[in-house]
C-alpha cells in the first residue's frame, strides 16, 4: 500500500516538474504580451477620462488584478476609486450580488461618479460598464497595438480579442476591505477546525470585490434594479486560504489536467470550479499533516472524484456563498461529458500512475 502510494507521489511530481511548470511558464509568457496591449489601451482610457485609472500593475512577477481563466481567456480587474459616499447592501435577494446605495443624508453630487447613480440612489454597474466599454472601444482604435486587438461586440461586458488568439474581459471593480458580506456570514462552518482563527481573520482582512459584470445567477430575470447590481469576488480571500502544504501544487495539477483533458464543447469547466473544490477538500482534511507532499496523491484522487459528484449532481456550490451554484446555466449534456472523461482521468491515474507520463 505504502508503495504504491509512493510511486503514485513520484509520478505527480514528475508531471508537477515537467507539465505544471511548463504551463505556468508559457502562461507568464503570454501574460506578459496580453498586459502590454491591456495596459497600453487602458493607457488611452485614462486620458479620455480620467476617472478610469488603470491599476494594472506587476509586483513580484505577478500582476496585480490579472485572473487567469484559462490559458486564452484572462480577466484584468480594474480598480476604480471612491466608494466611501455609498452602503454596501446584500440582503440575499440577489444571489451572488449586492447593491452600492447612497449612504443616508450623502447628496449624489458627493459621489465620483454622479452620472452613474439611479433615481433611487444605487450606483448603477450596468451604467458604469456601458460608459467604460464605449471608452475601451474608442481607445483600442488610437492605442499603438490597434492592429493586433478589437473589441467583441455581442456582449455588454468589456472584453478584447488579441491577435486573434487571446479573450481579455476587463471589468470595472470596488475593493471592500475591512468588511464581510453578510451572504457569507455563515463562513467559517463552527464545526469545522480549518482554517483556524488566525487565518480566517486573514482571510476577512484580504475582504472581496465588487464587480461590474453580468450576475449568470439572474440570467433571463434582470430588472432593473438587477442589472444595477455588482458581483461578490473573493479571489485574494481563496488565495490566501490555500497557502501551505501541497494545496497551490494540487490546485497546479488540476488546472494542467483541466487544460490538456477537461477543455470541452459547452465549456463546462473552467480554473475557478478546481480552486472551489481544493477548498472544498481543506475543509474535509482540516489537518496540516492531510496536506503533506506524501498526500498529494489522495488529495487529488479526493477532489477528482468530488468534481465527479458536482458534475453528476449538476450542481457546484460556490465556496463563500453556497446559495449560488457554479454550474448554473451549464448545458446539462456538457456537464456529463464531462463527468465520464473526468472519471476516464482519475480512474487512469489511480490505477496506472505511470500514464501520467502520457496525460
Amino acid at each position: 500500500m505504502i508503495a504504491a502510494q509512493a510511486k503514485l507521489v513520484y509520478h505527480l511530481n514528475k508531471y508537477y516538474n515537467e507539465k505544471c511548470q511548463s504551463r505556468k511558464g508559457a502562461i507568464s509568457k503570454t501574460i506578459r504580451e496580453v498586459c502590454k496591449v491591456v495596459s497600453d489601451v487602458l493607457k488611452e482610457v485614462e486620458v479620455q477620462e480620467p476617472r478610469f485609472i488603470s491599476s494594472l500593475s506587476e509586483m513580484d512577477n505577478r500582476f496585480e488584478g490579472m485572473e487567469v481563466i484559462s490559458p486564452t481567456e484572462f480577466e484584468v480587474v480594474l480598480y476604480l476609486n471612491q466608494m466611501g459616499v455609498f452602503n454596501f447592501v446584500d440582503d440575499g435577494s440577489l444571489p451572488g450580488c449586492a447593491v452600492l446605495k447612497l449612504s443616508d443624508g450623502r447628496k449624489r453630487s458627493m459621489s465620483l461618479w454622479v452620472e452613474f447613480i439611479t433615481a433611487s440612489g444605487y450606483l448603477s454597474a450596468r451604467k458604469i460598464r456601458s460608459r467604460f466599454q464605449t471608452l475601451v472601444a474608442q481607445a483600442v482604435d488610437k492605442c499603438s497595438y490597434r492592429d493586433v486587438v478589437k473589441m467583441v461586440s455581442d456582449t455588454s461586458e468589456v472584453k478584447l480579442r488579441i491577435r486573434d488568439r487571446y479573450i481579455v474581459q476587463i471589468t470595472p471593480a470596488f475593493k471592500c476591505t475591512g468588511i464581510w458580506p453578510r451572504s457569507a456570514a455563515h463562513w467559517p462552518l463552527p464545526h469545522i477546525p480549518w482554517p483556524g482563527p488566525n487565518r480566517v481573520a486573514e482571510v476577512k482582512a484580504e475582504g472581496f470585490n465588487l464587480l461590474s459584470k453580468e450576475c449568470y445567477s439572474l440570467n433571463g430575470k434582470q430588472s432593473s434594479a438587477e442589472s444595477d447590481a455588482w458581483v461578490l469576488q473573493f479571489g485574494e480571500a481563496e488565495n490566501r486560504l490555500l497557502m501551505g502544504g501541497c494545496r497551490k501544487k494540487c490546485l497546479s495539477m488540476l488546472k494542467t489536467l483541466r487544460d490538456r483533458h477537461l477543455e470541452l464543447p459547452g465549456q463546462p469547466l473552467n480554473n475557478y470550479h478546481m480552486k472551489t473544490l481544493v477548498s472544498y477538500e481543506c475543509e474535509k482534511h482540516p489537518r496540516e499533516s492531510d496536506w503533506d507532499e506524501s498526500c498529494l496523491g489522495d488529495r487529488l484522487n479526493g477532489i477528482l472524484l468530488q468534481l465527479i459528484s458536482c458534475l453528476q449532481c449538476r450542481r457546484c456550490p460556490h465556496y463563500f456563498l453556497p446559495s449560488l451554484d457554479l454550474f448554473q446555466g451549464k448545458p446539462h449534456s456538457a456537464l456529463e461529458n464531462a463527468a465520464k472523461q473526468t472519471w476516464r482521468l482519475a480512474r487512469e491515474i489511480l490505477t496506472n500512475p505511470k500514464s501520467l507520463e502520457k496525460l
